[in-house]
């Protein structure tokens, strides 16, 4: 055991030591009546692991993420962490939690003296659901050190990231934000060449069609949520989250033309995300003193 391991304890020992005698001289100047101790008083208790702070999804955890709470053995869950030393009598008393007080900070010195206890092993791993502070920590809202980043943690099942390029225009003027649901739509110029090099018998000049629906905006660029005060993100990048089955969907649609992406309203994000079964009207506009038609989805 090297010198500062032995230092490291030493302070431990004489910080639990010096706060079990404060409390024992203010008990001793109170006039304390005698208590005799009742079933009601005293808890069978267990350290359990829980989230020191609300912590998001995507965070790697680190010291002063988590910490050790006493949880009283008839509400355990068995996925929830303990430290290992099973349940334990703890009267309910001032005293008592100092004394559990002190008891923690010795154990937390012990194991990094050991090399770490079931805490420090969370370390380096990346929340995979959003906890809030004093929330049991369980494994499966975990995803260990190692096996793999922001995006592969984001990800539903049978989902995959695709990225598009966007600019202020296609992208809601910047308002458009992580987390919020998306439709993609593409205009494109009709090809005069598919009918034999006349204008098309419809006499529109664009078509307009819904790529997908009800899509989930994961970052843009590389921001994953936007900064502090923030209303807006401006980007040239849109990162989304897409059913596997349509990926090749929206690759055809980049390599065809611009992919405006169009805001749904918060709460509605729920249902399909393959387009809808729609018919196709025409409107006109005018530009610079010309007119044109312009097929669209209704």
């Amino acid at each position: 055991m090297g010198a500062r391991q032995l230092i490291i304890l030493s302070v431990a020992a004489i910080a639990a030591v010096c706060l079990a005698l404060v409390m024992a001289m203010t008990m001793k100047h109170k006039a304390a009546p005698v208590v005799v101790m009742s079933d009601s008083s005293a808890h069978a208790m267990v350290q359990v692991l829980v989230a020191k702070r609300d912590l998001p999804i995507g965070t790697r955890l680190a010291a002063g993420d988590l910490a050790w709470q006493p949880w009283p053995v008839t509400a355990l869950n068995s996925a929830y962490i303990t430290d290992g030393r099973g349940g334990q009598t703890v009267p309910v008393t001032p005293a008592a939690v100092v004394a559990s007080q002190a008891g923690q900070v010795a154990n937390a010195a012990a194991a990094s003296m050991a090399g770490g206890g079931p805490m420090e092993a969370l370390y380096g791993a990346m929340v995979r659901t959003a906890m809030i502070a004093n929330e049991p920590v369980v494994s499966s809202k975990l995803l260990r050190a190692g096996e793999g980043g922001y995006m592969a943690v984001v990800l539903g099942p049978g989902m995959r990231a695709v990225s598009i390029p966007v600019t202020v225009t296609t992208a809601g003027g910047g308002f458009i934000l992580p987390g919020d649901h998306v439709d993609l739509l593409q205009a494109r110029r009709n090809d005069p060449s598919a009918n034999g090099g006349h204008p098309p018998a419809n006499g529109l000049d664009f078509t307009v069609s819904e790529v997908l629906r009800n899509v989930r905006v994961l970052a843009i660029d590389q921001s994953v949520a936007p900064a502090k005060g923030s209303e807006s993100i401006v980007g040239a990048v849109a990162t989304l989250e897409v059913p596997d089955g349509d990926t090749k969907a929206v690759a055809a649609a980049k390599a065809q033309g611009e992919i405006t992406l169009v805001l749904r309203p918060f709460g509605d994000n729920s249902g399909p995300t393959a387009p809808r079964a729609v018919s196709t009207g025409s409107v006109r506009l005018f530009r610079g003193g010309e007119v044109s038609e312009v097929a669209v989805a209704q």
